[in-house]
């Protein structure tokens, strides 16, 4: 049995007001769990993709560029491989930090990238691969309204 208290009608409550033993419980807790691998795997993963279009070890990222937004955007296909890169370095970030917004921008930029991929009409399985990607940043942010509350510090 707890001793701490709640203030009646109080939803929000931090884990500083959170019984030890109810923490425990929680990470033991499959949902929190599958919370927190959703949350690693979407930091790291665009992260070490973004990395990877500066460098284009993995593939040569330019040829997955649909033929439409390479003659609209500005520059050469390689050039906007490296602003692509940037945003998803910072969506990852932003998934580390706040996955609860950060869950949202990735899954709205896994989005384009379906849209981009079939568009090019020569990559469906990736772009189906992405789309899969994308419900899964899509259970994140839904995760995290529920767990990014309960773990954030005192502001």
């Amino acid at each position: 049995m707890s001793t701490v208290l709640r203030r009646p009608g109080r939803q929000d409550w931090r884990a500083e007001s959170t019984p030890v033993e109810v923490r425990v419980s929680e990470r033991a807790d499959p949902r929190y769990q599958a919370f927190m691998l959703l949350r690693v795997g979407f930091t790291v993963l665009p992260i070490a993709m973004g990395i990877d279009k500066y460098f284009n070890a993995m593939t040569s990222w330019p040829q997955y560029l649909a033929d439409w937004i390479d003659n609209i955007a500005p520059g050469t296909a390689q050039q906007f491989m490296y602003f692509v890169g940037g945003i998803e370095i910072l969506a990852g970030i932003l998934v580390a930090l706040r996955p609860r917004y950060g869950a949202y921008l990735v899954a709205a930029w896994l989005a384009g990238i379906v849209v981009n991929l079939l568009s090019y009409g020569e990559w469906y399985d990736v772009a189906v691969r992405d789309f899969g990607l994308m419900l899964g940043a899509l259970t994140l942010g839904r995760l995290a309204s529920v767990y990014e509350r309960r773990t954030a510090p005192d502001r």
